[in-house]
C-alpha cells in the first residue's frame, strides 16, 4: 500500500534543545531519519514537518522536501495533521483512506522493514491505526516508566498502553523478559482518522499516562500491532546521541 511519510521535528525539546540538528556520523540527526525512511518501497513521499526555520533550511539543503508548521502543538500527531492540510491546500491529492505514516523525527536507527510493517497493517480494513512492539529482552525496561508497554489481542488489536508493568502477572514476583512487549513509536494512519483525533480533546488515561494513543483507544479507534524483532533507539538525552553513534559505527 503506498504511503506518505511525515517526520514531526521540533526544535524546542525540553530535554534536549535544537535535537534535530544535533551532527551524528557527519549529518544531522533529522538527515539520518529523512534517509532512512525513503528507503522504504511504499513511500511515495517523505516530508519533515517542523517549527523551525533552520530545522527546515538542512532537510532541504540536502535535497528532501520539508513543511513549515505552528510552534504551538502539543504533539507530534498535531503537527502531522497541520502538514496533511497544508499539502492538501497546496493541490498534493490525499485521499481520506491513504495512508500517512508518522516517523518520529528522533528515531535514526528507524529501518524502512518497519515502516514496511506498519503500511502492511493497514491492510486490515478494521485498523484505524498501525504500529509495531518488540519482546522486551532487559529486565529493567519492564518496569522504566520510560519504556511504553503494550498488550493486545489474539488479532494483534492493542488492548492497552502503559509506562507500567502489563500485564500485572499475580501468581509470580518474577518480572521475565520476552513476556513484556514493549512499544515501538512508529504509526500509520489512515487520513481521515488522523485528521479525526488532532481534532479530539486529551482524554482522561491519555492525562494519566502522558500517552497519546490512549485518546485513540478511548474514542473507539482499533490499533493493530505487529511484532518487529528490530530496536531502536530514541534520543532524548546527549547520552542517547553517544550511544546511537556507536551502534551506527559498529554497523559500518
Amino acid at each position: 500500500m503506498p504511503a506518505i511519510i511525515i517526520i514531526p521535528a521540533r526544535y524546542a525539546s525540553t530535554r534536549f534543545p535544537g535535537k534535530p540538528l544535533c551532527p551524528l556520523s557527519g549529518k544531522p540527526l533529522i538527515i539520518h531519519v529523512y534517509e532512512r525512511s525513503k528507503q522504504a518501497k511504499s513511500a511515495l513521499e517523505v516530508f519533515v514537518a517542523t517549527d523551525n526555520k533552520l530545522i527546515y533550511d538542512a532537510v532541504e539543503g540536502c535535497g528532501g522536501k520539508a513543511i513549515m508548521t505552528s510552534e504551538g502543538h502539543q504533539s507530534g500527531t498535531d503537527r502531522i495533521a497541520e502538514a496533511v492540510k497544508i499539502l492538501e491546500n497546496t493541490g498534493y491529492g490525499i485521499q481520506d483512506r491513504d495512508i500517512i505514516v508518522n516517523v518520529q523525527g528522533d528515531e535514526p536507527m528507524i529501518q524502512p522493514e518497519m515502516i514496511e510493517d506498519v503500511i502492511k497493517l493497514m491492510e486490515d480494513e478494521r485498523a484505524s491505526i498501525g504500529t509495531l512492539a518488540k519482546k522486551i529482552e532487559d529486565a529493567e525496561e519492564i518496569t522504566d516508566p520510560n519504556v511504553v508497554k503494550v498488550v493486545f489481542d489474539e488479532e494483534g488489536f492493542a488492548l492497552y498502553f502503559s509506562r507500567s508493568p502489563i500485564p500485572y502477572h499475580r501468581d509470580s514476583q518474577e518480572l521475565t523478559p520476552n513476556f513484556y512487549f514493549k512499544h515501538i513509536g512508529i504509526y500509520a494512519y489512515r487520513k481521515d482518522v488522523l485528521l479525526r483525533l488532532s481534532t479530539l480533546p486529551s482524554t482522561r488515561l491519555e492525562g494519566i499516562e502522558k500517552l497519546e494513543q490512549l485518546r485513540a483507544l478511548e474514542n473507539g479507534f482499533k490499533i493493530k500491532v505487529k511484532e518487529t524483532g528490530f530496536e531502536t533507539i530514541g534520543v532524548d538525552t546527549p547520552t542517547d546521541l553517544e550511544r546511537v553513534e556507536k551502534c551506527l559505527n559498529i554497523s559500518l
